[in-house]
């Protein structure tokens, strides 16, 4: 059965990729047109991605990238930035 999930139910909800790392917690939902365009993640300390984001606090992840919701927010990896390594740093 569909559960549906009020907006301020899935603020602090916890924050995994769809490769089990943790994230962090939604912090607010974006919206536009009156429709979730997309969700604020906090970026957690204890999260391995934390030193991977070079200090940010948090990301915008773009609605389509995510992928459940449950007692968690899963999303897909492919909505975290990537380091661009520049031939000087090689």
């Amino acid at each position: 059965m569909l559960k549906i999930l009020r907006v301020s139910e899935v603020v602090g909800m916890r924050v995994f990729t769809d490769s089990g790392e943790y994230l962090g917690s939604v912090e607010e939902a974006i919206l536009f047109d009156n429709k979730i365009d997309s969700w604020k993640v906090r970026i957690s300390k204890d999260s391995g991605m934390a030193s991977f984001l070079s200090g940010a606090k948090g990301l915008i992840i773009p609605h389509q990238y995510v992928k459940a919701f449950g007692e968690v927010l899963i999303i897909s990896k492919a909505a975290i930035p990537v380091a661009e390594i520049n031939d000087s740093e090689m």
